[in-house]
């Protein structure tokens, strides 16, 4: 077990990485780790199929901790694109693949609606990983994609009520390991006893939790939280299980019930890294899961297979995004995040094969379409953020030169929180600006409230231009990405010699890189801002107010004074870091006689014969 481990954490460590240097992100990164180590590759690990049940336990806690971010109320506003979109999704794509399967592919029609309902799922797992690190989950297309695949956690509920129906053999009456402990009873009583048990976890999660965690935290036991938390989900999972309903649902709702609960944030924080290590090992164990032999052997059909479904599913997905008024590009962004196979028919389909519905081959070539179009999903939504989305936002619609106001003082490019402080200083001081910034919502805001801000590039020459550049005073440039700001302070050197430059440095390398182009005049965005709490912090521990602000002005002088000094062994690592260090030990002692100092001062003042002896000794003044 631990030469596995071993095997599939190498793996991770070296691909994922790599993966996210390559702009493929981790999901990718993953998934191909799983393709090299698997046993049609190297051979490193073998059968995949025990730890993928174990693996899939981090799609359960993922949902638990989407659940914990959805209040009730805003679940309750999704109804319509989870009954909605979410259904007409999971029926209308389940029809077109049975009719195809049915049709086509000349399959039994038991099995193609089988092939039909496990098809029409997506991969939760995948999706919202990878929507979630793109920063997409918040967007249209992505509440929609969840919604979907919140009602395709619902459907497979049903679905796997009905596959008994389609078997084709007496086994399924037999015992299975997907069976439930209340199979036996009528179907109405099924139903009540789930009803009760979700009602039950609902008022647990309401009333009961709270008082438990209270008495959890009084502890004061990290780790005791940590196995609480960790107990909560498994429990759930257990009892969903045995219930016939899913595990995933059932930690979902919990989840929602919970996201009002005080300690919230503490189940977050425990939670979320031992799903980020079984989300991890499952896309592992869906790339080693690849076939690649019988994908050789069976190249034609299984490509035309995972082209027909990613096909299939994307034209209904498109085509419920014009029903549903999805914005144009958000329509390509739920379309592609949707096309693929889910995680999820890997259980249907052990319960179809046990069931006589698909013969062994079957399901290997099923299982393989799955595996590869789920490989596929990644490439898809780095095909939207690299070429549509680009598209759509590389020729941004500027607003024209006529429209930009030219003026003879300041132009500032970027007005967001920290622009903004810069324009409402100079304004105030009389000074006529003309305002640049690159992102449309900014702008939008910005205009609602009065202010004259046009939406413009300030990278781009003729936009400066219409802003005034060739008269005007000062350049600010305020925005917060520090390639950018370099372009533009390039640019209008090269071009506008005259025009002095007042720049937003991100960090202290970037600094360097002004100071590099001769840009001096620059203030770090954290710094003043971190300097002043810093102050108050020592303050706050005891140290006299007048003391503690000297403390942190010779800070700022001798900080400032270390950044000029130091910028020219910029880029020699061992130089500057033997010079850092030494001005470092030199800030502690300047620091220290500083403190020193004025403790005497202030003895003196309160009439310390003793220490204004002192004072007059060391000519201190």
């Amino acid at each position: 077990m631990l030469e596995m481990a071993v095997i599939y954490l190498a793996a991770a460590i070296i691909a994922v990485p790599i993966a996210k240097r390559l702009g493929l992100g981790s999901v990718l990164g993953y998934l191909i780790a799983g393709i090299v180590i698997g046993p049609f590759a190297l051979g490193l690990v073998g059968d995949q199929t025990d730890v993928m049940h174990f693996a899939e336990f981090g799609v359960v806690m993922m949902l638990f901790l989407v659940g914990l971010e959805l209040h009730p109320a805003r679940l309750w506003k999704l109804r319509k694109s989870i009954l909605g979109l979410g259904g007409l999704q999971v029926l209308v794509t389940s029809a077109l693949l049975f009719i195809v399967c049915y049709s086509l592919l000349d399959l039994r029609w038991e099995t193609a609606l089988a092939i039909g309902l496990m098809l029409a799922l997506s991969s939760t797992a995948i999706v919202i990983q990878t929507l979630t690190e793109k920063g997409w989950i918040k967007q249209e297309a992505g509440q929609n994609a969840f919604s979907v695949l919140l009602f395709q956690d619902i459907a497979i509920i049903p679905i796997l009520a009905l596959l008994p129906l389609l078997a084709f053999s007496d086994i399924a009456n037999t015992a299975s390991t997907h069976s439930s402990l209340i199979e036996h009873y009528p179907v109405y009583a099924q139903v009540l006893i789930a009803l009760f048990v979700i009602a039950a976890i609902i008022l647990a999660g309401k009333y009961i939790s709270a008082p438990l965690f209270r008495y959890i935290a009084e502890t004061r036991l990290r780790e005791l939280f940590t196995l609480f938390a960790l107990f909560l989900v498994i429990v759930i999972s257990v009892i969903m299980k045995n219930i016939g309903l899913s595990p995933a649902l059932g930690t979902f709702l919990a989840g929602v019930v919970l996201a009002e609960n005080e300690f919230r944030h503490e189940l977050e924080a425990d939670i979320e890294p031992f799903k980020g290590l079984l989300l991890g090992l499952f896309f592992i164990t869906v790339g080693a899961s690849i076939d690649f032999p019988l994908l050789m052997t069976e190249f034609s059909l299984v490509v035309l297979l995972v082209c027909g479904l990613i096909i299939i599913k994307a034209v209904v997905l498109y085509v419920l995004a014009i029903a549903f008024n999805i914005k144009s590009k958000q329509k390509f962004l739920f379309t592609l995040a949707l096309a693929q196979g889910g995680e999820f028919a890997f259980v249907l389909l052990s319960v179809t094969t046990s069931l006589n519905i698909l013969t062994p081959d079957q399901t290997k070539i099923t299982t393989l379409v799955v595996a590869i179009s789920m490989l596929m999903a990644p490439l898809l939504l780095m095909f939207y953020d690299k070429v549509i989305n680009r598209e759509t936002t590389s020729q941004p619609n500027f607003d024209s030169l006529n429209e930009i106001e030219a003026t003879k003082n300041v132009i500032i490019a970027g007005y967001g929180r920290f622009g903004q402080i810069i324009g409402r200083l100079l304004t105030a001081q009389g000074y006529h600006l003309s305002i640049l910034d690159h992102s449309s919502g900014q702008i939008e805001l910005l205009r609602r409230f009065g202010n004259k801000v046009f939406y413009g590039d300030a990278a781009r020459k003729d936009l400066l231009d219409a802003s005034g550049a060739n008269d005007a005073q000062l350049l600010v440039i305020a925005i917060d990405d520090a390639d950018k700001i370099l372009e533009i302070a390039s640019l209008a050197q090269k071009h506008y010699p005259h025009l002095k430059i007042a720049a937003r440095a991100i960090d202290r390398r970037h600094a360097y890189q002004l100071m590099k182009l001769g840009i001096n005049t620059f203030k770090r965005e954290t710094f003043d801002s971190a300097l002043n709490l810093g102050v108050d912090a020592l303050t706050l521990l005891g140290n006299d107010e007048e003391i503690s602000i000297r403390a942190g002005k010779l800070f700022a002088v001798h900080d400032n004074d270390s950044l000029l000094e130091l910028a020219e062994l910029w880029g020699d690592d061992h130089s500057y870091g033997i010079a850092s260090k030494q001005r470092t030990e030199d800030l502690k002692q300047v620091l220290h006689n500083d403190k020193k100092e004025q403790e005497k001062l202030n003895a003196c003042k309160n009439g310390d014969g003793e220490a204004c002896k002192e004072i007059q000794e060391s000519g201190l003044h």
